[in-house]
């Protein structure tokens, strides 16, 4: 008889991911201890940096980088998209 796969919701696969990368717990450890396997934990990790920016909503369209005055004050520095690929 197969073993039936386990479904986790977005809000366990953020659990899992931040357990990863902000805890610092290895991969491999996870990745026994839940039966799951890394191709499939790097998935939802790619998922999650091609989709972050949905985490952050900008209240202007088009854009999310702070400008003008108020970049100045904030002493934040202005980044085109290359220099943020990179």
């Amino acid at each position: 008889m197969k073993k039936q796969r386990k479904h986790y919701t977005p809000e366990e696969k953020v659990a899992i991911l931040r357990r990863h990368l902000v805890e610092g717990v290895p991969i491999s450890d996870m990745c026994d201890e839940l039966g799951l396997q890394p191709t499939v934990f790097y998935r939802w990790q790619k998922e999650l940096f091609e989709n972050g920016a949905a985490a952050f909503p900008s209240a202007r369209t088009g854009t999310n980088r702070v400008s003008g005055e108020e970049g100045k004050e904030s002493g934040w520095s202005f980044w085109t998209d290359k220099q943020l690929l990179k």
